[in-house]
């Protein structure tokens, strides 16, 4: 990315860095015209078909979102007609990191993929695009109690544990919608990567909270439906931007299940039309069965649980003490006792934050090589340290300049000269010794004074442990990014020559004019680009509306009744081409 651009949009200006460094610019105009042409197509398609099988704000919601159906929206329309709705859209290259994607709706901005799908995948592609993210998830973002939850799944999936196997399920995820989408790409080498798919999806071993969530947000935000199982309503975004998958979703033999948190025992498969679909009768429904899986996640349990899902994450994670403090670093180790946790350990880079905040020289290049600390009551303390005034730590010994013995009801002890306490929100929450020794209850040595200044965190208890840092600026936590990188196209002398009938047939649509040389764009189309069909098809569509040309209409409509014959594949677009030539849409939004 050359240079920050907000586009004017407080929900993009307020992105923090570890979350700008997966935007790229749109390059708006390296959409060629047969881009716009396959924009086009599946716009007219969506606004013919789903207004009578979308949940009511779509086509409403499509104005809402700054979309039209005449050409690809550039990320600045997006942008300004989102901010009326709180909301505002960046474009990445391809599938971001699930933990990313998530973060992003916690921040109200949509994630779309800047490239748009060929036209030989125009009815459904496994690769993020333009058409999906903006056509699919940005009109029902309208709706108030839809853009709710989703901003409500994207903080609660910011922190959601998710494991080196979710990493590599991603990567493998990623590659292969690249194959896909790739013009010319080897079928050996795709054999490779559905294989590679299967057996990481086959190998996940217990699913991570992430992926459980990412299962949620498949069968809600992807693949919804909302209503009543006889006749329900899209909204999924996934079903909205498949002209193929929209229709077909409707079938009978496509099971309609109710949607509770079951949905988290269903996997998917994003190369392959979905077997089951769910259905929730209200957005608030949503909400609720978020709720309740949240309720068995690790920010929420905290303790050993926490502790435990942190260590098999072997990624950067938060445990926050009761006392508010946050230490954020890669959890190795932990004791526990009566099943509650009274020693934790981190190893390598760690941070101490408040509310998010890092502590001021409690970075990770202060506790470079880990962090560790007791957690518990003291012995005989009716009340915990954290909430004991500095007066009554005072009057205990623990006092700046003294030292002073604190013994754990764990057996752990910690003696040494009280060097500072920091304290806040009427809380106590770190204190630093000099001089200072730490055992185990078996008296073990936990840390030896020629190891430095020794800064014991302070709480009852660990009551919330989230993946990532807690101040994700001032930790510089570079969130994982793939290396694998969208194809981007090379185009040959014919494909130019295409994109350039493309252009003439699209500007005598807008412009009027003579129609003289629709003829000659389709004797170059039967002269050298026998295999299209869009192209075609839209010189018919100039011929019948304005009734002009009978013999040319009659011989385009001829060529593409026999191609619908030869190739299967393309006869219910060809048919469904035909079917809006008959019945044209009208879009009331300003284009």
């Amino acid at each position: 990315m050359s240079s920050f651009n907000d586009f004017g949009n407080p929900q993009v200006a307020a992105l923090p860095a570890h979350l700008k460094q997966f935007i790229v610019d749109q390059h708006y105009e390296h959409y060629t015209p047969v881009d716009h042409a396959v924009w086009r197509y599946v716009m007219r398609q969506n606004y013919s078909y789903l207004k009578d099988v979308a949940y009511y704000p779509y086509i409403p919601g499509l104005e809402k979102a700054g979309l039209s159906i005449e050409k690809i929206p550039s990320l600045q329309e997006m942008n300004d007609a989102l901010a009326k709705i709180g909301w505002g859209a960046v474009t990445v290259d391809g599938f971001i990191p699930p933990a990313a994607f998530m973060e992003y709706q916690a921040y109200r901005v949509l994630v779309i993929a800047a490239d748009i799908r060929q036209l030989k995948h125009i009815e459904y592609t496994p690769a993020p695009d333009i058409i999906h993210e903006s056509a699919g998830h940005a009109p029902i973002i309208a709706d108030k109690d839809y853009h709710e939850y989703l901003s409500y799944f994207g903080s609660i999936g910011a922190k959601a544990m998710f494991s080196a196997q979710d990493f590599e399920l991603y990567e493998a995820i990623r590659a292969l919608s690249i194959l896909k989408e790739m013009p010319d790409a080897d079928a050996n080498e795709i054999n490779k990567a559905e294989e590679l798919l299967a057996h990481r999806q086959e190998n996940m071993g217990e699913p991570s909270e992430m992926a459980l969530l990412s299962r949620l947000h498949w069968w809600t935000v992807e693949y919804g439906l909302i209503g009543n199982l006889a006749s329900p309503k899209i909204y999924g975004a996934g079903l909205l931007s498949s002209i193929g998958e929209s229709a077909s979703c409707m079938d009978s033999d496509i099971k309609k299940i109710p949607y509770t948190i079951d949905a988290i025992n269903y996997t998917y498969d994003i190369t392959k039309t979905q077997p089951q679909l769910f259905v929730t009768p209200t957005f608030q429904n949503l909400i609720d069965v978020l709720e309740t899986f949240a309720n068995t996640m690790s920010f929420r349990k905290g303790g050993v649980y926490g502790l435990q899902k942190a260590i098999e994450s072997k990624n950067t994670c938060t445990a926050v003490y009761s006392s508010g403090l946050q230490v954020s670093g890669t959890f190795t180790d932990f004791k526990q006792h009566n099943n509650d946790p009274v020693f934790v350990k981190t190893t390598g880079p760690s941070a101490l934050a408040v509310d998010n905040r890092q502590l001021k020289g409690h970075g990770k290049d202060y506790h470079k090589d880990g962090f560790s600390s007791p957690v518990g009551k003291l012995n005989g303390h009716a009340m915990p340290l954290e909430n004991l005034s500095v007066e009554e730590l005072n009057y205990f010994g623990i006092e700046q300049g003294k030292t002073t013995e604190l013994n754990f009801e764990s057996g752990i002890s910690v003696i040494g000269e009280v060097k500072e306490i920091i304290t806040s929100n009427c809380k106590t929450q770190l204190i630093t010794f000099t001089n200072c020794t730490v055992k185990g209850k078996a008296g073990e040595l936990l840390f030896d004074p020629t190891w430095g200044v020794y800064d014991m965190a302070v709480g009852e208890k660990i009551a919330s442990v989230f993946c990532g840092a807690a101040d994700k600026g001032e930790f510089l936590e570079i969130a994982y990014k793939s290396d694998t990188l969208t194809h981007h196209a090379a185009y040959d002398n014919n494909t130019i020559e295409l994109h350039k009938l493309y252009q003439q047939v699209r500007n005598r649509r807008h412009n009027g004019g003579d129609f003289g040389f629709l003829g000659n764009v389709w004797l170059m189309l039967q002269k050298n680009h026998h295999d299209d069909w869009l192209c075609a098809l839209e010189i018919l569509e100039i011929l019948d509306h304005e009734e002009i040309e009978p013999d040319l209409a009659a011989e385009i409509r001829s060529f593409l009744e026999q191609k619908a014959i030869n190739e299967p594949e393309c006869k219910k677009l060809i048919n469904d081409g035909f079917y809006l030539i008959k019945h044209p849409v009208e879009q009331k939004l300003v284009v």
